[in-house]
């Protein structure tokens, strides 16, 4: 296994600090989520939903469709979701990697909202080594920190520098988004059908004749 240098190794304090100023931030901005979503008309007609109120003067939240319980997708805690935004969790993975089996089952049983992206195609390898300058797997990032090959301490030292919580404090009904290829998949383009025009008949040529036909017969 490949050694580094970690970009970031807050000290718990300094993690501590940084989390409570967040925390101090977003519960300074929570009563304006509390008054709900805001339907957003643009200039070109388009509409957009928004937790956050624009300079227009019409916006208005919108209301609940008749029957809805709510999101489909449950919302994460706030200080989970706090810290998932400042360090988000990218696992790289391929279908023939074991190591990868074992580092998905850590970040599942600790409840880490993280994103899936599979190496499978000669572009999802290059692109792998654009973006860590290697081709091994399995490849975890949090926030900007890259960390080659799976390693149960030194995944955990990470994932508690950056604050997550030691167990799952996901909610029940949450979902974890299905993995998604490094490389996205351009669908092919439709090849524009052949336009086929059909010949005119050509008029029959007309026959002149023959100079020795005294009755002017045409064949």
């Amino acid at each position: 296994m490949n050694t580094f240098t970690p970009s970031f190794r807050p000290a718990r304090a300094s993690v501590a600090r940084s989390i409570a100023l967040g925390l101090v931030i977003g519960f300074l901005g929570a009563p304006a989520l509390a008054q709900g979503v805001y339907r957003i008309v643009g200039p070109d007609g388009r509409v957009s939903y928004s937790d956050q109120p624009p300079p227009a003067a019409n916006a208005r939240p919108a209301a609940a469709a008749p029957g809805s319980a709510g999101p489909a997708t449950p919302q994460l805690p706030f200080e989970l979701r706090q810290i998932s935004s400042r360090f988000p969790v990218t696992l790289y993975t391929s279908n023939e990697c074991a190591p990868c089996n074992s580092g998905r089952n850590l970040l599942n049983a600790r409840g880490i909202p993280y994103t899936e992206k599979t190496v499978g195609t000669n572009e999802d390898a290059e692109a792998l080594k654009r973006l860590s300058g290697q081709v091994s797997l399995p490849l975890l990032t949090i926030g900007s920190q890259q960390i080659q090959g799976y390693s149960d301490g030194e995944w955990t030292q990470f994932l508690d520098a950056a604050g997550y919580p030691k167990q799952s404090a996901l909610p029940t009904a949450y979902r974890r988004p299905a993995p998604t290829p490094l490389v996205a998949v351009q669908a092919p383009t439709a090849a524009p059908k052949p336009t086929t025009t059909r010949a005119q008949p050509s008029a029959a040529p007309s026959v002149e004749p023959p100079v020795t036909n005294p009755a002017g017969i045409r064949f």
